[in-house]
């Protein structure tokens, strides 16, 4: 007699991510979730009793997963003033993952008028912006560099415009410039 498959978390979100991705969150159900990753519903249902809780799980996780690289990248700077807009400036620098931004892009959509994930969203940006201002050596300064990079990057995640590659790395170096406090009126020629 074989062992049942034991069944992850990851595996169930994984396959929910890759639902949403793929097909959108109108298509996300627990019957795709189940067929995604090859498991019954029932085995969906046990561990997440609706879409909604499904989705909420997902939010989670990807929130996680953005802690964790800001803490990564703080970690590698150290002591350095400004270390975590600095460490959220690498992140922003990285390639956008298309199906990570497909799935946050559906997943706001859908959820935004659930109280208790825009309170997951609030909580989530009050500590980043906690974390910011902790190591801040300018903090206006500091908290316009942050309104940028998050200007750039909610333009990009909900796919509102593309700047070309060059444009996006002078715009990411004129905020850290900012930062830094040395951008002072840079003209196109």
């Amino acid at each position: 007699m074989s062992r049942p498959r034991q069944i992850e978390q990851d595996d169930i979100l994984d396959a929910a991510e890759a639902v949403i991705g793929r097909d959108g969150v109108a298509k996300l159900t627990l019957d795709a979730v189940a067929q995604e990753a090859g498991i019954s519903k029932a085995s969906v249902i046990y561990d997440h009793k609706s879409k909604h809780q499904l989705m909420r799980a997902i939010v989670a996780r990807q929130m996680e997963r953005e802690r964790s690289k800001l803490r990564r990248a703080i970690e590698l700077r150290g002591n350095k003033s400004d270390a975590a807009l600095h460490g959220l400036l690498a992140i922003v620098r990285e390639k956008i993952d298309e199906n990570e931004r497909s799935v946050a892009f559906n997943l706001c959509a859908a959820l935004t008028q659930d109280s208790e994930v825009f309170e997951m969203i609030k909580d989530f940006y009050s500590e980043i912006i906690k974390e910011v201002e902790a190591c801040a050596s300018n903090r206006r300064l500091t908290l316009i560099a942050f309104l940028a990079l998050e200007g750039l990057r909610a333009i990009e995640w909900h796919n509102f415009h593309r700047w070309d590659e060059e444009t996006r790395a002078e715009l990411l170096e004129d905020i850290e410039l900012l930062l830094a406090g040395k951008l002072h009126g840079r003209h196109d020629e």
